[in-house]
Parts: structure tokens; sequence; C-alpha cells
């Protein structure tokens, strides 16, 4: 428990603290930063560069290569799927019924849901994680709303408060911002902390629907053994990296904007490491490599789902990404899904702590 506070502290101290630092020693006003809610766009990004993307999508697609070799080794042996081990859960079709009306209502503009399409987010996702529980449920006879309810409502306000830190690391970098409709402060902060709740849930969801529907598990679970004990120099150093990319972040926004995917992730690891406790990358010492593919697959597929709706919603998100900012699908241009992937390790992070925490393990 008392690293636990350790880790929350240093984590929170470094994203709030690091980026706010580095802006006023660069003589920046304070002002801008702290807008809400925010609206001024005040970076100008530099434009397309087809050397930086190129290098960029190289980069990713070696990545991918490597990461998902296994799965087209022919010298594996396929797992057969779960039957469906029962039918269908009645709550499931309603969140069914209620995730298509909510869809309906985002994408259209009748004039009798005028009040509602500005808020249709939250009951798409709430519904579509309820509808993944149930496919996970028909094919296990499990789900996290069933069979670990208390993590499974935990979540949400946890995800409230996760996702804010992004936010406010995006101001430091202005990759996206949203338009469509304007809120007052306190309009702001309670329809956005309402969205904001959703996003944990929804990756925990999807990745247990993905782990009990495909063989992920199966391939990565007898990998490439990789020895990451005994590092607490490259913690060290990871943590010192992060620590000044943070800080220059607000300064370099356009070279250093990746940081925000990567930098808490860095940091939780690195303290994780000198602390001596188990994290998601220790099990590659024995070659499991299934939670560091899993977690990043459920992630980059609620990134689809997460532009599939926001595409047409009256509230949405634009972004803005330096060098690569061109192909875009729905609003995001192609490159920019990378992102997921850390992301996705940085949701596993917190799921696997805040799980080990719940239950004791």
């Amino acid at each position: 428990m008392n690293n636990l506070f350790i880790k929350l502290v240093v984590l929170s101290a470094m994203l709030l603290g690091l980026p706010m630092t580095g802006t006023l020693i660069a003589g920046r006003s304070v002002a801008m930063y702290l807008e809400f809610p925010p609206e001024t766009r005040f970076i100008q990004h530099a434009p397309f560069s087809w050397l930086a993307f190129g290098c960029y999508a190289a980069f990713i697609i070696v990545v991918l290569i490597f990461l998902f070799s296994p799965v087209y080794k022919k010298n594996r042996t396929v797992i057969k799927s779960h039957a469906y081990s029962r039918p269908f859960p009645w709550w499931g079709w309603i969140s069914l019924f209620m995730c298509i009306l909510f869809w309906v209502a985002a994408w259209n503009r009748f004039g009798f849901l005028e009040r509602l399409q500005p808020h249709t987010f939250a009951p798409i996702w709430i519904s579509f994680i309820i509808l993944l529980n149930a496919l996970t449920f028909r094919r296990t006879g499990r789900s996290l709303l069933t069979h670990k309810t208390r993590l499974f409502f935990i979540l949400f306000p946890l995800s409230a408060a996760f996702w804010w830190f992004f936010e406010y690391l995006n101001r430091f970098v202005q990759n996206w911002y949203y338009v469509g409709v304007k809120f007052e402060a306190l309009e702001y902060f309670l329809y956005a902390t309402i969205s904001f709740s959703t996003v944990l849930p929804a990756v925990a969801s999807m990745h247990a629907f993905l782990v009990s529907h495909t063989n992920l598990h199966h391939y990565y679970q007898s990998w490439i053994k990789v020895d990451v004990n005994g590092s607490n120099r490259l913690a060290w150093s990871a943590l010192v990296i992060a620590g000044f990319g943070l800080g220059f972040i607000g300064i370099l926004p356009d070279y250093l904007y990746p940081l925000l995917w990567i930098g808490p992730l860095l940091i939780v690891l690195s303290l994780q490491t000198i602390m001596g406790e188990h994290h998601i990358l220790s099990d590659v010492v024995r070659g499991d490599w299934a939670n560091l593919v899993s977690y990043p697959s459920a992630a980059l597929a609620c990134g689809f789902f997460w532009e599939m709706w926001n595409v047409y919603s009256l509230a949405k998100w634009h972004y803005s990404i330096p060098f690569v900012d061109r192909f875009q699908v729905f609003e995001m241009p192609i490159l920019g899904y990378a992102g997921y992937l850390p992301f996705g390790l940085e949701c596993a992070v917190i799921l696997m702590t805040v799980e080990a925490w719940i239950y004791k393990k």
C-alpha cells in the first residue's frame, strides 16, 4: 500500500508539475495552459512531411511484424476457441438496442433529440461496454460485469481521473481539440468526466472479449525470453529521460508529443522496477508476451470504435498532429492509431494494479 501511494504521488507530481515547470522556465504564460474549458488553439504544428511519415510508418510496420509474427508461424497448434456455453443474456439484448439507439441519435440531427445529441458519447459507450460483457459471458459464462463486479464499477471513477491526466498533458501539445458545442466550465467538467469514465471499462471489457474469442494468449505465452530483472540502472535512466522529456514537452511539442503516451508508462514501469515489483514486462523473462500484445490490441480495437462513433457526432474531437497529419481514417490520421498501442499498456498497468489491490493477489 505504501509503495502504491508513493508511485501515485511521484507519477502525479511528474505529470502535473514537469510540463508546467518547463513552460515557466521558458518564460511562457501559464494562463493559456490553464484555460477551462480549453478552447484556444495556440500551437501551430509543423506541416506534413513525407520523410517523417515514411520513417514513422516504417518503424510501426517493423514493430507490428515483430509483435504479430507468432500468429503466422505454421508450426504452432491452434487451440479451438470456446464453444458458446449459454444463450445470449437478456441484458445483452437491451445493451445492443440502446447502443444502436444512441448511435442513430449521435449521427442524425433529429429536432426532437436536439438536447440529447451533444451527450451521446457516454450512453453509446456504456451500452457497448455492457454488450462486450454480454458477448464474453455468452462465450465463457463469465465477464467483468458478472464475476468481477466490484472491479468493473471501480473502473468508472478511476477512468475519469486517469483520462483527465491525458487531457492536461494535451494542453501542452494540443494534438486533439473538441468542437461542436460549447459548455460553461462546470457543465464541461461534469459531461467530460462522465464520458472519460468509460475509457478503462471499455479497454478492460474489450480485452476480456478478445481473450475469450481468440488464441492470442496461446500464441504468446511461450515466445522470446528477455531478462528484464536487475535493471535498476536502466529504470533510473528511463525515469530521468521521461522527466526531462515531460519538462520540455510544451517547449518542443512537435517533437516530444509522443511522450504524452509513452511518458506515463515509462514512469510507472521505472518505479515498479526500482521498487522490485512485478510489472507488465516481468513475464517476458519466461517468454510470456500475452499481456504485451492483448492489451494494446484491445486498446486499438476500442480506438476503432472511438474514432468511428466520433466522426459524425455533434460534439466531437479533431486532431492536429505534426508531420504525419494526413490519410485520415475517420478523424484520426492513420499513423495516429499507433498511439493506442502504448496507451493499451498504460491501461493494463492500471487494470492489473487495481485488480491485484481489490482481490489481494
